[in-house]
């Protein structure tokens, strides 16, 4: 994914940050999977903008903040993806953020 993430391809950009989560193949490293996260969400990656949602909402590798986990929830929600729409509900549910 590196090659394809440098020359800035969303996709790419948003599953290197998760083997970066995970460390599936690199170092475990929270910071450079938000940053790489983020930089696919800039381009409008939706399954990036659920990720790091998530980022936000567990505080992994940023400080945890529901207000941005639900707005980054609420972007790909609005795209149509399940899971956004899910954890989006689950937090209107439970009053966070």
């Amino acid at each position: 994914y590196r090659l394809a993430a440098d020359k800035g391809n969303d996709d790419a950009q948003h599953n290197l940050g998760l083997c970066y989560a995970q460390g599936r193949g690199v170092n475990q490293d929270y910071t450079e999977a938000v940053r790489l996260c983020r930089l696919a969400v800039n381009q409008g990656n939706i399954i990036a903008q659920h990720s790091l949602g998530l980022f936000y909402k567990n505080g992994t590798g940023v400080d945890q903040d529901s207000t941005e986990a639900v707005r980054l929830y609420r972007l790909a929600a609005d795209h149509g993806l399940a899971r956004a729409q899910y954890n989006l509900g689950s937090c209107y549910e439970n009053g966070t953020g």
